[in-house]
Order: C-alpha cells, then structure tokens, then sequence
C-alpha cells in the first residue's frame, strides 16, 4: 500500500515530520535530529577540545596519509606494486568495499576496480581470469583480498569482464553486489555485451563465481550502490548520472522468494518490479529534486512509481518518465544499511540542480516510508585549502556511532566522521599528489569499511589504486 500525500501530511500535522529547522548551515551543526553538518568555517579543534574527533591529522613524512596522533595504516594492495595469486598485478582504481570474516581469523575483502571503456586504454585492468568473465572486451571487476596474521596478504580475482565497477553494497547472506556505473552497451568501446548491471560475488567460494551472471532483475542504469533490507527483501539502489539527474529505486522480490546464497542467478530478468521514488512534503506539494532540500531535518513521504522498461533497450531508465511523475538527484552515491533503514548520498548540486550544495546524505526509514535530511554540506568556496569537507561519496555505519565518509570533491581530500550529535571530524587526508607541485591534485577516497571486529578501518586511494588499513585508539564519538 502507498503512503498518500493525504497520509503523510496528516502525520506530519502530528509529530511534526519534515518542518524544516530554522538556521543556516553553519548553525544546523548542532540541531535536533541532525547527524551531521557543518559549514566551511568549522573548527575541528574546537570540536577536539570537546571530546569529539581524534585531533588534527599530522602530515606524512612519507607523502601518503595524514593521521591524527597515535593512529597508523598500512598498505594492504597498490595497483602495480602488489601482485594477485597469479603474479599479475592488483587492478588499478579501487572503489567499493566491504569486509567480511574469513577463515582463521583473517578478514576477506572484496574490492571493485572502476575501470571504463576499452580495456586496451588501462595498463592494469582486472586479469581475465578463465571462467570469472563476463565480457572479454571490458576492463573492471572485483579482487577478492584476504589480510592473514601477521600481515600477510593475498589476492585473487572474483569477476573480470565488467564496467566501471562502481561502489554496491554487502548482502545480509555474506556476499558483495558489485555495480556497474555505465550504460554502454555491445559494440562500444569494444565491449561484446551490455552493461549497467548489478553482478554478485562470493567471497568464500571461488566456484560460486564462475560463469558470471547480472542480475538484470535490478534494471540496467548507472548504477551506483545497492543495499537489501534484511527484514522486507527490497533492494534499493542508486543512480550516478545526469542529463536529466539520476533516480534513487526500490526492487521488490517476487512473492514467495527467498533470498540467500546464489539465489539472484534464479531471478527471471523481469523478477519482481524495479521503481523509482516520488517525494512529497508535508503540505503534500510534489518534490522535484532532494537538492530543494536546504534544512537539516527535512523530511519527506515517499512513494514507489514502476519503471517501464528496466532493461533500457532504446531509453535510459531514468528518462522514462515525466516531468511530476519521479523526484531526481545529482550524484545519489553511497548508500549503507543501519539503523533500521539506508543512509543515502547525493554528493553535491550544480547548474543542473535547482539549488547548489555541496553534499547530502538522507536516511530512509521503509517502516514509515520516509526520507530525512541528516548531513547538508554548503559550497566549499576554496577547496584547495584544508578544513573543509565537500563531495561525501562511499559511506560506512561506524561502530564507534555515527558515520565514516570518503570525500570525492575538489581540491583536499579526506576521510571524515560525522556524529550522531551533529559534528565533523577530520579522520585521514590524502596526501600523495599525482598532479605537479604548481597545481597538485589528489584522488578521491572511496571504499570506507570496517573490519569484522571495528578495529580497523579500511580504505582506498582510487588512483592509483592504493588499499589502506588504518589503526589507532578509536572510541565512541558522541
């Protein structure tokens, strides 16, 4: 049954839901309800002196990644350095990850490589290991990286022959969903099938893997990231693309399945239905695009609207439909379940939003069927300097409370936490530059995911491809 316009604002009439709190961004960092927020004057050593964050990051004298005191990493995988179990080289552009506990105490990872196009243009694409491929002609996948005691590492390939493998998201039965980020399609770029689609991974059984399969159930689109609520079956997953802004989607499995282990190779390619949302406020008015949204707190009903032709055979998905009849976004990135529903990314706003930001992430609560505003990020005017944060990317639920986010903006780039009282800290800045010392540049973080047991923290440098273990005296962040 959907949530009506009439529903949501009786509701809100009620408790309140989606009154926009009065402020500016600066001022939200504090407000009610808030997660997180801040503006480009925040002081984090303010923060520090008040129990929140780990204190300013010192720089490395090894030019890669500035801690704060006390904390330490290690390099778990570098593209071109690192070898795989074959003796090829790890893939470079490492993107999504998750963890998971393996055998005797080691921990499993399953990393995507974000390689596009042809693949004769990547010098280390994902090695087109027999059976794991799905397109001779593509460049990405995933690696599979198990970390041992004592630092011992070893790498393997678990799908080849993908696109852009993007970010995606961990299964409640211990398996990866990795995304293709692309809507290219056979005979381009020299590819041999279609791509944008969701492909699952088996960390634990190599056989499992093999003869590669999309999940074509989920629809063909640039897709970002997916999460499964454990409770309801849904799969929500993100759309990273513009011209017009992309979607966010809701697929809802057939009656009477079930997921687990291998389960998603059964779906029939049109199993279940894919839709995109609809927002409305609490007066009930259609809401365009979540960029509209300039307050912490805002919170908006959500309806489920069908896609046509979720296999785009001749229209993208998201140009399916008309002007009223879906609600967009700029840049829905990351997504990660926790509390009882999914935290959302919309990384930033520009000319083609209605209203410029720079960074978003909403929860959605599928219980009451809404979407609340928790971190708003105004316009970084100089990201070149340190301090600020812009462009939150690929998100983690800390088990230390809150969030840990990877930065893909301009300029500086950090990890940084976000807590459930409403500050940011900075955790680790990027410090290797790839450009020149007359107009350095720095790659984007992506891939934050603890380990099993929340002590560590792992984390990518998308280029050149870099797997981190970061270590330290974590603590609760309040």
């Amino acid at each position: 049954m959907s949530l009506t316009r009439r529903d949501f604002a009786r509701r809100s009439a009620a408790t309140g839901a989606g009154v926009a709190l009065a402020g500016s961004v600066g001022a939200l960092a504090t407000a009610p309800n808030a997660l997180a927020a801040t503006d480009n004057g925040h002081d984090h050593d303010h923060d520090h002196e008040h129990g929140v964050g780990y204190g300013p990051l010192i720089p490395d004298p090894d030019g890669l990644l500035a801690l704060p005191a006390h904390f330490s990493y290690e390099v778990i995988t570098y593209s071109g350095k690192t070898t795989l179990e074959s003796g090829e080289f790890t893939p470079s552009n490492h993107d999504g990850t998750a963890t998971f506990e393996g055998p005797r105490g080691t921990t499993l990872l399953v990393n995507n490589h974000e390689l596009a196009g042809a693949r004769a243009d990547w010098p280390h694409p994902v090695p087109l290991t027999e059976g794991l491929v799905y397109d001779t002609g593509a460049a990405g996948g995933c690696t599979v990286v198990e970390v041992r005691r004592g630092g011992a590492v070893a790498e393997w390939v678990g799908i080849a022959g993908t696109a852009t493998n993007c970010a995606g998201g961990s299964t409640p039965w211990g398996t990866w969903l990795t995304c293709e980020e692309t809507e290219d399609k056979a005979g381009a770029k020299g590819f041999t099938k279609d791509h944008g689609y969701v492909f699952e991974v088996d960390p634990y059984d190599r056989r499992a893997n093999r003869a590669p399969k999309p999940v074509k159930a989920f629809g063909r689109y640039a897709h970002e990231a997916v999460v499964i609520d454990p409770k309801r079956g849904h799969a929500f997953l993100t759309e990273d693309a513009a011209g017009p802004n992309g979607l966010l989607y809701r697929w809802t499995p057939p009656e009477h399945f079930h997921h687990g282990r291998g389960k998603l190779r059964t779906l029939a390619d049109d199993a279940g239905v894919l839709q995109a949302f609809k927002c409305f406020d609490s007066g009930g008015r259609f809401v365009d695009d979540l960029s509209r949204a300039t307050k912490i707190g805002t919170t908006y009903g959500v309806d489920w609207v069908d896609v046509p032709d979720r296999d785009a055979r001749t229209v993208s998905t998201r140009k399916q439909f008309k002007d009223g009849e879906i609600t967009r976004a700029r840049k829905l990135e990351g997504m990660w379940w926790g509390d009882g529903g999914t935290y959302i990314v919309s990384s930033f706003a520009r000319a083609e939003s209605p209203v410029q930001h720079d960074g978003q992430v909403w929860f959605y609560d599928p219980k009451r069927r809404t979407l609340t505003l928790k971190v708003l990020l105004g316009v970084n005017p100089d990201p070149s300097k340190d301090g600020a944060f812009d462009g939150p990317d690929n998100i983690t639920v800390s088990p230390y409370g809150g969030l840990v986010i990877a930065e893909d903006g301009e300029g500086v780039q950090h990890l940084f936490g976000a807590t459930e009282k409403g500050r940011t800290y900075p955790i680790a800045r990027n410090e290797l530059n790839i450009g020149s010392a007359q107009e350095p540049e720095y790659s984007e973080f992506t891939g934050v995911t603890f380990s099993p047991d929340g002590r560590t923290l792992f984390a990518n440098i998308q280029t050149p491809g870099i797997m981190l273990a970061i270590t330290g005296p974590w603590k609760r962040q309040k």
